[in-house]
């Protein structure tokens, strides 16, 4: 009989945006297992992390599980469960789920089938080219902004954007002449952000100055 342990994973954003929370997700872990007589030997969670990285604590542990085969299967409630990635996803494919099987609740994947497996198969493979092609369509776009003398990101210390277009800020631009000052009379890159900070300055985002900021500051005006 199958042994599986479950993994779920929930960002906040994903919780408020697609109801991905940890009780449905766990709901619909246990209802697939039962469904299937699946021994299901515990649900691990991942929350408030995105799937940027395979680096997670919950995932971690559900991997430990299969590799001294405690566990022989994982089961997710969706795919991007467990990343988004298309290389993590053949990392684990080569690493994880060659032997052990992949249940996927939403996606209907089950890789203990040959059917199972060619459909993870071809949903990496579209997974792969919407994200390349997503890629061509922001890079295309920026090209045509750049070519119309539009600003293309968020605008440096010293400015702000109107209309598409940057635009000097004088006070920044003061604070941009003042460590400029601090800097050519030999202060360090953290008295400067000490002294910002006590004089009450404000980064570009509302927060204290550290040290990488300021030597930010100084490069782009070298530059």
């Amino acid at each position: 009989m199958t042994k599986a342990v479950g993994y779920v994973r929930v960002s906040t954003q994903e919780q408020a945006d697609h109801g991905y929370s940890v009780d449905a997700q766990i709901s619909k872990i246990r209802a697939y297992a039962d469904l299937y007589d699946i021994v299901l030997l515990d649900v691990i969670i991942d929350a408030g992390v995105s799937a940027k990285s395979l680096k997670r604590d919950g995932l971690t542990n559900v991997l430990q599980m299969l590799d001294i085969g405690e566990a022989d299967a994982v089961i997710i409630f969706k795919l991007d469960r467990l990343t988004r990635d298309v290389s993590d996803w053949n990392y684990l494919i080569k690493n994880y789920f060659t032997d052990n099987a992949l249940l996927s609740v939403s996606d209907q994947i089950d890789t203990r089938t040959a059917a199972g497996r060619l459909c993870l198969n071809v949903l990496m493979s579209v997974a792969q080219w919407e994200r390349e092609a997503i890629g061509e369509r922001t890079s295309t776009a920026l090209r045509q902004k750049q070519s119309q003398g539009e600003h293309v990101g968020s605008p440096a210390y010293g400015y702000k954007m109107v209309n598409k277009k940057l635009v000097k800020v004088a006070t920044e631009l003061e604070v941009i002449a003042f460590v400029k000052q601090m800097s050519d009379g030999g202060f360090t890159l953290s008295a400067i952000a000490s002294e910002l900070n006590e004089q009450g300055i404000k980064t570009k985002r509302g927060g204290k100055w550290q040290a990488v900021q300021v030597s930010r500051v100084i490069n782009r005006e070298v530059a």
